[in-house]
């Protein structure tokens, strides 16, 4: 009986610590995300007292969207191109910092400092480093090359890849660097003595230990592409014209400026349903290489 007692106050007290988490997480995400959900099916404006039933038009209409399809488009590019250079890259430097390399340390917090900076600044900054400085080196070096990336439709999507690499790529490489330091030294020793050279060690012992870290890293920087706006708001405000506007950029001028909130909100919906299966697929198969090793 005095277990039973005992058992039934520590679910009590269990129950106090989650719950104030639990209420933010209700109020914060699950309300909102119903309430989208039912606004989804109507063309409500935001401001009206009445919201007239559409059905599925507003869904429908989505895949008749010129500029949805556009803000698609660009936002998978930015997401497949973001997704393989941040990991390779961050594998690289990781590789690298867990050499026997000196000052380490230095670099580490040299390629880490722009991730404690918003993604609002980092366009800022890249928006003067394209149009002041590197313009400037032409004087300086005598050349006459255009480093107005963000002002060209066929290069916005490069310089914007750019300035989200060198502000997340530290980031990532922490994360490669800590699976790395946790592969037993035991192992790459043992197969040096059988004879295994560096790259079969790499692809044979370190590549499969880091099997956690490339889920971590793959999941991460893809569902993080795929929300990109705060870059995009301070750097081109999703020009020029429309070549530079992400699926979320666009729900905000439909939604919120457009005063469209029943389409807007099918739109986030379509995009959490997107991020959630894009999720599932990676952390099912990366997870089954892990499993493997």
């Amino acid at each position: 009986m005095r277990k039973k007692t005992l058992d039934r106050r520590m679910a009590w007290q269990y129950a106090m610590f989650v719950l104030p988490s639990f209420l933010l997480f209700t109020v914060g995400m699950i309300i909102p995300l119903c309430m989208a959900f039912s606004y989804s099916f109507t063309s409500w404006n935001g401001l009206s007292a009445t919201k007239k039933w559409v059905g599925f038009d507003n869904y429908i209409r989505l895949f008749q969207d010129k500029y949805v399809r556009d803000a698609w488009l660009f936002t998978i590019k930015f997401t497949i191109i973001n997704t393989v250079l941040q990991n390779v890259g961050a594998l690289l430097l990781a590789l690298l910092m867990d050499s026997t390399i000196k000052a380490k340390s230095l670099f580490r917090t040299i390629i880490f400092i722009p991730c404690l900076i918003s993604a609002v600044i980092a366009g800022f900054v890249w928006l003067r480093i394209y149009g002041n400085f590197l313009p400037a080196l032409n004087g300086v070096l005598g050349t006459d090359i255009n480093f107005m990336l963000l002002g060209n439709k066929k290069t916005v999507l490069t310089g914007l890849v750019i300035a989200n690499n060198w502000q997340w790529l530290g980031y990532w490489t922490l994360i490669y660097l800590a699976g790395l330091q946790s592969v037993p030294n035991e192992l790459l020793e043992a197969a040096r003595v059988d004879g295994a050279n560096v790259m079969q060690r790499f692809f044979k012992i370190t590549l499969p230990m880091l099997a956690p870290a490339i889920t971590v890293s793959v999941v991460g920087i893809t569902t993080g592409s795929l929300k990109v706006y705060d870059l995009l708001v301070s750097s081109t405000k999703g020009g020029p014209g429309y070549a530079s506007t992400s699926i979320i950029m666009q729900i905000y001028n439909t939604a919120i400026a457009g005063r469209q909130y029943g389409y807007g909100s099918a739109m986030s919906i379509t995009l959490i349903a997107v991020l959630l299966l894009i999720a599932v697929i990676q952390l099912k198969w990366l997870k089954k290489r892990e499993v493997q090793v």
